[in-house]
């Protein structure tokens, strides 16, 4: 499996693969590049778009979140020096908060705008920006709306091909993540996912794979993060990206080496090769055994008066041996 670029943790995972009907990936690091850039800062008071990005980048100094390094490249690249926060806090599933120059900032996603007690307004520019696939974040200052900023992540080059492959396979495709659903659909639309999960915090990705699977269905998850080990674990078959983090390669039963959703299907195609040369050894260790086995308790000897010399059938066993070691080498010509 590593020289296609795919290491199974255990045989069960490739028996499960093959019977895998849907396969659910995580938008952020799968799906996309993983590096999210800075689009749009629109300020909605008598704040500028420097002063707006300024206050983000401050909080953002103490997150570790993508969408942080997204800001604080896009104040670097405009050459906003940010002041530090202080009492910086991160609420899981919504942003961060803190305090920028005696200033009460958050920012985050409209959860967070709505724990802030701040009013959501322009919701149609908003919603413009998630209709062109952008994240939107909500800039709330001393418990006022004051800016949106819009974050990108740009889609891998190889995504549109892996999901062509994956569909070839059978398998619906669902985009599982914690955008809002009109940035969400606007990404599936644009590759062609079947369905989408959406604002989904990090602990309800699990509930998400059970909700699936109570649906019948023999779900993979495919996911790269810490939060996606719980998912990773619920799911049939676990898929970690090489790229990602060692708790969620912990948690699953495979990983793609390089991080590349292709691998999935030539993971499917391994399995399926990998179980047909299974079936093709017992076969012949049948055929073997059943053979060799009577002869060599005589069984010919009262009509022919045949007896298997011992050395004959050592040869024989050996030879069996070597016929399956033989056809099992025979994957690592497998065209998958």
């Amino acid at each position: 499996g590593a020289t296609a670029g795919v290491l199974f943790k255990n045989a069960e995972a490739i028996e499960i693969l093959r019977s895998v009907d849907t396969l659910v990936v995580d938008k952020t690091g799968t799906l996309t590049v993983g590096k999210p850039k800075l689009v749009t800062v629109k300020p909605l008071t008598e704040l500028s778009e420097n002063e707006i990005l300024s206050l983000a980048a401050a909080l953002e100094r103490g997150s570790e979140h993508p969408l942080a390094a997204a800001i604080l490249a896009g104040a670097e690249e405009r050459g906003i020096d940010a002041h530090s926060a202080s009492e910086f806090q991160s609420v899981t599933g919504k942003g961060v908060v803190g305090s920028v120059n005696g200033r009460k900032v958050g920012l985050g996603n409209r959860a967070l705008l709505e724990s802030l007690g701040a009013a959501e307004s322009n919701a149609d520019v908003a919603e413009a920006l998630r209709a062109e696939g952008q994240t939107v974040m909500y800039l709330a200052v001393d418990g006022k709306l004051a800016g949106l900023l819009g974050v990108a992540d740009p889609i891998k080059e190889t995504t549109p091909e892996a999901i062509r492959a994956l569909h070839d396979e059978g398998l619906s495709l669902v985009m599982l993540t914690g955008d809002s659903k009109t940035t969400a659909l606007a990404v599936a639309k644009r590759l062609g996912i079947d369905d989408v999960i959406a604002e989904v915090l990090p602990e309800q990705k699990a509930d998400a794979i059970k909700k699936l699977q109570a649906q019948g269905k023999k779900v993979a998850m495919a996911g790269d993060g810490i939060n996606d080990a719980p998912a990773l674990a619920q799911a049939e078959v676990g898929i970690a990206m090489g790229t990602g983090t060692d708790v969620a390669m912990e948690s699953a039963d495979i990983t793609l080496v390089k991080g590349d959703l292709r691998g999935i299907v030539r993971a499917r195609r391994l399995s399926r090769a990998t179980i047909r040369n299974i079936r093709q050894n017992l076969f012949w260790a049948f055929v073997y055994n059943a053979a060799g086995v009577p002869v060599a308790a005589g069984i010919l000897y009262p009509f022919f008066g045949i007896l298997l010399s011992p050395m004959i059938a050592a040869a024989a066993m050996s030879f069996s041996s070597v016929s399956v070691i033989a056809n099992a080498l025979r994957l690592r010509m497998a065209r998958i």
